[in-house]
């Protein structure tokens, strides 16, 4: 390769980076990821289809620190980890892939110029690069926001860290709300934070406020409970959704020390059926709880048949009455757990999105529930009352 390529690239790199450095000067972050998701694209473009040779970064890197000494952020690991940006995320591209009308000779030619141009500055274009707005996906459930808003150095632990999209999407949002640094993200991740996370439909992220409360509530709780003590069949029914709500609210009730068990660590038991009046109207949650470790109320509303929408909207209505009445002025937001006995998770991850309260939606499985060999190797209740009575 003549060394007038890698000049040429590097100048073009450095018009690009002129240009988004006036922009990031105001303290504008989307701008900055905007130009390494450029130059990611425009490397992506030269190295995927062999236009350049080996070592061409660590010479455009090279030439890069010559042209614009005290220059930082331009390493080669740097250069490949904004090709790693954009290609992880190259489905954001605003622009049409790189023209290849002249990518595909040895030698790099210039890119045409209407494939590159400032953001807010539409006339003024430069060669190679295009400098464009991400191109967002038209569904909610993206972090857009979160997304631009934290820097590129968390963006490249996440992605090299995380290979999964769900996965990525997660701590992008984690880091944004929780104002994480670098090494916080790093720890998040290495503390495998989204796999015990449990999975559990939940708005927290959004909802709680700024800090590590977040965090620490998507850790509080799992996606489903393991309600053994509770017994249909002893109950005289065939199936859970015969059995009236009250009953098995109830059920639990007497096993409150069992349920809490399974529930999690460092809740205390309140009340069930905790009445706010207001207005002269009587409102009942289910089951009340308080959280030490998240030093909030949890309410939980107990449902034996499949989740619906509707218990969203009315465990929302519950969680405003807490923290108008119920909650001490040191303590966090009420959080709300709607427990049922099924739930479609897309469903539920688009509908909770609305409310303003954080709730979750997890199901629970009673002892009918679980495989028969699981069952059989339980010892029976007349067993068990044998031993109690040393027989």
């Amino acid at each position: 390769m003549p060394q007038s390529a890698y000049l040429h690239a590097a100048h073009t790199i450095k018009d690009a980076i002129l240009s988004a450095q006036y922009e990031a000067a105001r303290g504008v972050n989307n701008i900055q990821l905007m130009l390494y998701y450029a130059i990611g694209r425009y490397i992506s473009a030269n190295t995927r289809k062999k236009n350049w040779g080996t070592g061409a970064l660590a010479e455009i890197s090279r030439l890069l620190k010559e042209e614009m000494p005290g220059l930082r952020g331009y390493s080669v690991s740097n250069l490949k980890l904004m090709r790693i940006f954009y290609e992880a995320w190259s489905d954001l591209d605003a622009n049409s892939p790189v023209k290849t009308d002249e990518l595909g000779s040895p030698a790099i030619s210039p890119v045409k110029t209407d494939e590159i141009q400032k953001p807010c500055s539409p006339t003024v274009s430069f060669e190679g690069i295009a400098i464009l707005p991400f191109n967002f996906p038209a569904i909610d459930a993206f972090p857009a926001n979160d997304f631009r808003s934290i820097g590129f150095t968390h963006h490249s632990e996440i992605l090299v860290k995380c290979k999964n999209r769900a996965e990525r999407l997660f701590y992008i949002s984690l880091c944004a709300r929780e104002h994480l640094t670098p090494d916080g993200i790093k720890n998040c991740i290495k503390q495998g934070l989204y796999a015990q996370r449990g999975s559990m439909p939940n708005n927290f992220l959004q909802k709680l406020p700024a800090g590590n409360l977040a965090k620490r509530a998507i850790l509080a709780f799992k996606d489903q409970y393991m309600l053994d003590f509770i017994n249909v069949e002893e109950l005289g029914a065939r199936d859970i959704e015969e059995v009236n709500e009250a009953v098995v609210e109830q059920q639990i009730v007497d096993n409150i020390k069992k349920f809490i068990l399974r529930f999690g660590k460092d809740f205390l038991f309140v009340g069930n059926q905790y009445t706010i009046t207001v207005a002269g109207h009587d409102h009942r949650i289910d089951l009340l709880f308080f959280n030490r470790e998240l030093d909030c109320l949890v309410a939980v509303e107990l449902k034996t048949g499949p989740f619906k929408n509707i218990y969203l909207g009315e465990l929302n209505g519950y969680l405003r009455l807490l923290d108008d009445y119920v909650r001490k002025p040191h303590e966090n937001p009420s959080i709300g757990i709607v427990l049922c006995k099924s739930a479609d998770r897309t469903y539920v991850e688009y509908m909770i999105q609305d409310y303003d309260k954080p709730m979750g939606v997890a199901t629970y499985k009673t002892a009918t529930d679980m495989p028969d060999r699981l069952r059989n190797a339980l010892p029976s209740q007349e067993s068990l009352m044998k031993l109690m009575d040393g027989e």
